[in-house]
């Protein structure tokens, strides 16, 4: 496993990791004791994925299009 911070993994990194975690976890060859650190590692990956995810279609939900359906740029998020 990685020893970059979850929080710092780009969304391709972190779910790269999350899908190994599981394969392990999947085998049932790791001791106890490691399969819970894994899990917890997993489920951090997996919010990571998440948190990444949703960023991106924030991202997406803020294209502007002209009349055409071309993009001509953003809009300011709400709030901001």
């Amino acid at each position: 496993m990685s020893d970059t911070p979850v929080e710092e993994m780009s969304f391709e990194a972190a779910m790269a990791e999350l899908e190994k975690v599981v394969g392990e976890l999947e085998r049932g060859s790791v001791p106890l004791e490691d399969s819970i650190k894994l899990y917890e590692r997993g489920a951090a990956l997996k919010a990571r994925c998440e948190t990444k995810l949703k960023e991106a279609e924030e991202k997406v939900a803020q294209i502007t299009l002209d009349a055409d359906g071309q993009p001509t740029g953003v809009k300011p998020a709400d709030g901001l």
